[in-house]
């Protein structure tokens, strides 16, 4: 049964992958697929048990959030997004509270649901997703006018905090264990707890990070592993907002300059990335498709309530007063709040809990959630454009944290008393615009390169020049064999799998043509 389930998983990340460059080109997110692929492989019966267990899909989820929202925050450059902070900041508080209040008088009012139900479902749908929103702002690159990517990017990465409290406090009403000052108290804690167990712990992992050396890459990763999760723990025990601490650890750690950051940055992409597709890939499994039905219509209703009420009255009240948005900015920003599977997640809070409640909230919120990402999603590119939002010169990857900011690259060569830079002074060399050398390595001395310092024989110059940034290159290094057919030919005489652009033969490099005559042992640089 285990390598059953275990071929499963592995077939189900094999489509996942292929599903992503599939929704990439249909310009829709991927999240959607993963969600789908869930849910067809629960009506199929292709997985070999039957997935009804809501609690273990809860701590599951649960685990998740605290990764994706752990690298929502470390993923974040603080440089970049520190003028629209308060801004961003009120929208993923203030805004979350008025789009709890504004969708559950809609519920309350239109619907006619119960209060109890009207406000809890407010509650979990009240932030944006932040895996929906990040995908969509790099897959289609979306360069927006007067640091309105940045923007979208904080609020949605750090809203779900304030979701969570208002949900478990709307819980807490609905089963009577809080009222009144209770409630308050409980928010209070909340905030305050997750504030400073988050503060605390980025000082000291920050500090830790600075002044303990943790032999090897793997085990560096390893702590920050751990420390996401104990910034979730810590004040989770206490009464904290644990989500809350986690993205702030996130945020402060991920801004701090310690070793190995590259190789924790890829470590976490392909967590986060993981952690994704199979949160939406069990939330799909979860659905009840028998119950669709009679959970569209309100589905539907609520998401337009969401899209044409509420989410522009928390927009428009919180950015107004600053007085430096103009109308189109505000509605597209409106137009960008895309539930996800944090709304999914607090439903699934619901089910677990011990409160009677009326309406499926699970299969609403689900499909809520399909029709959020599918159609405001696919349509975010197409509002940005009708709405004059698209800056060209702006570039959205700026305000994510990859660490690959100046995007440089290092080599070197040695100085021969046959090489033309041998005996000039640096400032003599006419290298191109973006190559520079920026050390010189002299036996055991080490020279910062100024534009008087001579070259001598037996230097080694390290140069620095800017990456090559061509996402759909793949540059390959092949050396041809003894038993090779390439061999004394002409390069334009063999096909081949990439366009050889150099030839490293022995001490020579060279620049080939179609006539070039290929020998045993040449080291071949392709492009393909």
């Amino acid at each position: 049964m285990i390598t059953l389930i275990l071929l499963i998983g592995a077939l189900v990340l094999f489509i996942s992958i292929g599903l992503n460059n599939i929704s990439t080109r249909l310009g829709i997110p991927a999240l959607l697929a993963f969600l789908l692929l869930g849910a067809i492989f629960g009506v199929t019966d292709v997985i070999p048990f039957q997935m009804d267990d809501f609690r273990f899909a809860h701590n599951f989820c649960t685990c998740a959030l605290i990764f994706i929202m752990f690298y929502g925050g470390f993923g974040t450059r603080w440089s970049a997004v520190r003028h629209i902070a308060t801004e961003a900041g009120l929208l993923a508080s203030v805004g979350v509270v008025i789009t709890a209040a504004v969708t559950s008088l809609l519920c309350y009012f239109i619907l006619r649901w119960g209060l109890i139900e009207s406000l809890i479902l407010g509650a979990i749908v009240s932030s944006t997703d932040a895996a929906s929103v990040f995908s969509i702002l790099r897959t289609k690159k979306l360069g927006l006018k007067n640091n309105t990517s940045p923007m979208l990017q904080v609020e949605s990465g750090s809203n779900d905090p304030m979701a969570y409290m208002l949900t478990i406090g709307m819980l807490s009403i609905a089963d009577g264990s809080a009222s009144g000052g209770k409630l308050a108290l409980m928010l209070l804690m909340q905030i305050g707890i997750g504030t400073a167990c988050g503060l605390v712990i980025a000082k000291i992992a920050s500090l830790t990070l600075q002044k303990v050396t943790i032999k090897g890459s793997g085990y560096i990763s390893l702590f920050i592993l751990a420390l996401a999760v104990a910034s979730y723990s810590i004040p989770d025990i206490l009464g904290g907002n644990g989500y809350l601490s986690v993205y702030l650890v996130g945020m402060i750690v991920g801004n701090q300059d310690f070793k190995d950051k590259k190789t924790i940055v890829n470590f976490f992409d392909g967590i986060n990335e993981l952690m994704q597709v199979l949160t939406f890939f069990l939330i799909g499994l979860l659905v009840e498709p028998s119950k669709m039905p009679n959970d569209i219509i309100p589905a539907i209703l609520i998401f337009l309530f969401l899209l044409l009420l509420a989410r522009p009255a928390a927009v428009f009240s919180v950015l107004a007063p600053f007085r430096k948005y103009s109308f189109k900015q505000m509605a597209f920003v409106s137009f960008v709040g895309l539930r996800g599977a944090s709304a999914i997640v607090f439903a699934i809070m619901c089910i677990n809990g011990d409160e009677p409640i009326q309406q499926d909230l699970f299969n609403i919120v689900f499909c809520l959630v399909v029709i959020s990402i599918a159609f405001q999603g696919s349509m975010i590119p197409w509002a940005a454009k009708k709405l004059d939002m698209i800056d060209k010169h702006s570039n959205v990857l700026k305000s994510f944290n990859d660490y690959t900011e100046d995007h440089l690259h290092f080599s070197w060569v040695e100085i021969t008393p046959e090489s033309n830079m041998c005996g000039k002074q640096v400032h003599e060399i006419n290298f191109p615009k973006n190559v520079l050398i920026a050390l010189i390595l002299r036996g055991n001395e080490q020279i910062i390169a100024r534009g008087d310092t001579v070259l001598q024989p037996g230097d080694k110059a390290i140069i620095v020049t800017k990456a090559f940034e061509g996402s759909d290159a793949i540059f390959l290094e092949k050396t041809i064999k003894p038993t090779s057919r390439r061999i004394g030919k002409k390069i334009k005489e063999v096909p081949g799998s990439g366009i050889i652009i150099l030839i490293r033969r022995g001490d020579k490099n060279i620049i080939p043509n179609g006539n070039t005559v290929l020998y045993e042992g040449d080291h071949l640089v392709l492009l393909r």
